[in-house]
């Protein structure tokens, strides 16, 4: 089990720009108003050779404001996950009554805490940090998330907590990124699939803003589920938070090695459902279409068969992806989505040999020859698989451009038909042969 720490706080103390500061990029949100990170983010930190979990909270706070009862019970999980815990503080603002409050909240997790002082961006401000020592927990270290000041040691006073032994696991998950337009329930998903309460669920679409994610392993395969914010048109995105969470979905996306997209069969398929599904064919990932909240859906003869048929019609780019008809809030055919997820994995991962591919290629050319086209007639020499993720070949003509878009897809529908490649793209290049 790898060494966790996480971050808590009041809010608007600065614990998302300690917590982008140390693992060295942008993934919890940062903003002035309070409040706005909901969930527990977690990344990877590395100092010197050591690495550990950092886990980012929503800032705890006894005020009746919406989504800050949940906030706090995020922010009370992840202090039980945790080895060792951050207080984040203002040194502008000072001791507070809700810091006092928040430390006699981590006095019951009997964990150890540091106190980090942040804000601490100029000489002046220094003197401050000896407010902090009220808080019972020992030498307050300064801090400016902002400017980078401090940080070093902060990490080399985390690192002394760590044990001996702990050493960086390689991860050999398979990356499964949960995506769909807000309020489509991959939050509600998620925490279907995982049995808890892992992240914040409301009905006000746009809930979940960060990418969040979780290790599990279901018959010996790990997964690592990635939940992220709904999606919007770029044209709908008018707060900077929407703005990085649609970087951070894509993000998601793009270091996934499945996507769930999730779509919505309460209401009819929109743009928005395309736009989302873009983002899938534009990172070239393995995917599996999930039809959620299918409970709700008036079942008659064919039902699902005639929604499949309106998807396939709607989502034409997709024509790989599985269908997979759940409902989260039920919990009811998720058993589906496991063996779906495997199919998907493998196929983007699969090789085929050269020598099969170049009977392949006889064989195909020989059965339907290219047509001629004004220029002349396209000329197949060989080909070889060049990469997975997904499966890429390389195909030698005489001239790429007398293969004509039709002669392409042909050769792609009968190597999905010859071999399995359900659930993934797959890649034709065309090159001269010098």
């Amino acid at each position: 089990m790898s060494f966790k720490v996480a971050i808590v706080g009041r809010p608007n103390v600065g614990k998302s720009s300690l917590f982008n500061r140390i693992i060295g990029y942008r993934k919890s949100i940062t903003a002035e108003q309070p409040g706005v990170t909901r969930d527990r983010i977690y990344a990877r930190a590395t100092w010197l050779t050591r690495s550990f979990g950092l886990i980012d909270t929503g800032g705890i706070d006894l005020k009746d404001a919406p989504f800050l009862e949940q906030i706090r019970h995020q922010a009370t999980i992840a202090m039980s996950e945790a080895d060792l815990i951050l207080l984040v503080v203002d040194s502008r603002s000072g001791l507070t009554d809700l810091d006092e409050n928040v430390a006699k909240m981590l006095y019951r997790e009997k964990k150890p805490v540091i106190v980090v002082v942040n804000k601490v961006d100029n000489q002046s401000l220094k003197d401050s940090i000896y407010d902090f020592y009220g808080l019972g927990f020992g030498d307050p270290i300064g801090v400016s998330a902002l400017h980078g000041i401090g940080i070093g040691d902060l990490l080399d006073e985390i690192i002394k907590y760590m044990p001996e032994d702990e050493v960086t696991i390689e991860d050999d998950s398979i990356k499964v990124a949960v995506i769909g337009y807000p309020n489509v329930g991959k939050s509600s998903l998620v925490n279907a699939i995982l049995g808890e309460e892992r992240t914040i669920i409301s009905n006000i679409a746009g809930t979940t803003r960060d990418a969040v994610d979780t290790v599990i392993e279901k018959e010996g395969q790990k997964y690592t589920i990635i939940d992220t914010a709904g999606i919007k048109k770029r044209g709908q995105i008018y707060e900077s938070t929407d703005y990085y969470s649609l970087l951070r979905a894509v993000d998601a996306v793009e270091r996934s090695d499945v996507v769930l997209f999730l779509i919505d069969a309460e209401r009819d398929l929109i743009n928005q459902d395309k736009h989302v599904a873009g983002l899938i064919t534009e990172y070239n990932k393995a995917c599996v279409i999930v039809v959620n909240k299918w409970d709700v859906v008036l079942k008659e003869t064919n039902t699902m068969k005639n929604y499949e048929d309106k998807v396939r019609g709607e989502f034409k780019f997709l024509p790989f992806a599985e269908i997979c008809f759940v409902s989260s809030k039920e919990k009811t055919r998720l058993n589906t989505l496991f063996p779906a997820i495997n199919k998907a994995y493998e196929s983007y991962n699969r090789e085929l040999k050269t020598s099969v591919l170049n009977e392949f290629l006889a064989d195909m050319t020989s059965m339907v020859p290219p047509k001629n086209v004004k220029t002349g007639t396209a000329k197949f020499f060989y080909m070889t698989q060049v990469s997975t993720k997904p499966p890429t070949f390389v195909i030698f003509v005489n001239d790429p451009k007398l293969v004509h878009f039709s002669y392409k897809r042909y050769l792609e529908n009968r190597m999905r038909e010859l071999f399995e490649f359900t659930g993934t793209p797959i890649k034709f290049i065309f090159r001269k042969r010098e």
